[in-house]
């Protein structure tokens, strides 16, 4: 499977905007790719304003997504705020041309960041199928958590869609291959670029990591673009056999 993870400046709270910028990004991506990554809150930015920003589960971002990945004949996902039945989420979502749709609600909510006084947190992780290739989407902060991200052998993809500061830059990249060596998988990270209306500027380092944590290609600090990269079913299935780390793992269940 061919993979690619965009790294936008998002514009604040602007949704046309960040679609056309966005747009502008994936275009070059039509029927070169099967899946586009795009990064947490891609149409507005990390904002706490769900009131004036939440869609339907069928709106305009929605619409748009479908609209790109029936275009680009690729899988398109990433997150953005959804209201559903009274509450808000930080959604993630994905869309295909076959109109496959899956979603994942962000299950840790930023508090430091008072994101968990104005959204409701998932309850579920979402592991599904696209071209054959199992997939596990988290957003952001999901990272710090492996105990969420825990996985044995159920998916061969772990996406982050994030909107990670510079700041914490160390700890992105470091995480992200953390994720993939426990897990003995693929692990792709988006991130967004440029500075928000709160002056909190972002790293970007957007990158694409296999199951040895080992980095496949980076979009560093650059700004906006996009990277792309192939990931082999066959390599990772050979990976696990030839050295199988997951047989010594423990056993554990979550309390949600």
């Amino acid at each position: 499977m061919n993979i690619s993870v965009i790294q936008p400046d998002t514009v604040w709270e602007d949704k046309n905007q960040n679609f056309e910028n966005i747009s502008r990004l994936i275009t070059p991506l039509f029927n070169q790719t099967d899946l586009v990554i795009l990064p947490e809150m891609f149409n507005t930015g990390f904002s706490m304003n769900p009131e004036k920003l939440s869609e339907p589960p069928d709106g305009e971002t929605f619409k748009w997504m479908k609209s790109m990945s029936e275009k680009g004949k690729f899988g398109l996902c990433g997150s953005y705020i959804v209201q559903h039945n009274m509450n808000f989420y930080n959604r993630w979502v994905f869309v295909s041309p076959d109109n496959t749709v899956s979603h994942y609600d962000k299950r840790h909510l930023f508090s430091m960041g008072g994101e968990d006084k104005h959204f409701s947190a998932g309850k579920s992780r979402l592991i599904f199928s696209f071209r054959r290739v199992k997939i596990c989407p988290y957003i952001c902060y999901d990272l710090r958590f492996p105990v969420w991200s825990r996985n044995r052998e159920m998916s061969d993809l772990i996406i982050y869609s994030a909107n990670w500061p510079v700041s914490r830059k160390n700890v992105w990249t470091t995480l992200l291959k953390a994720r993939a060596i426990e897990n003995q998988c693929y692990v792709a990270g988006s991130n967004r670029s440029g500075t928000d209306k709160a002056g909190i500027a972002y790293c970007g380092e957007s990158a694409i990591i296999n199951p040895r944590g080992d980095l496949i290609v980076s979009a560093a600090s650059e700004g906006e673009c996009s990277v792309s990269a192939e990931i082999s079913l066959a390599e990772l299935t050979g990976f696990r056999k030839n050295f199988p780390v997951t047989n010594d793992a423990d056993k554990f269940t979550i309390d949600l």
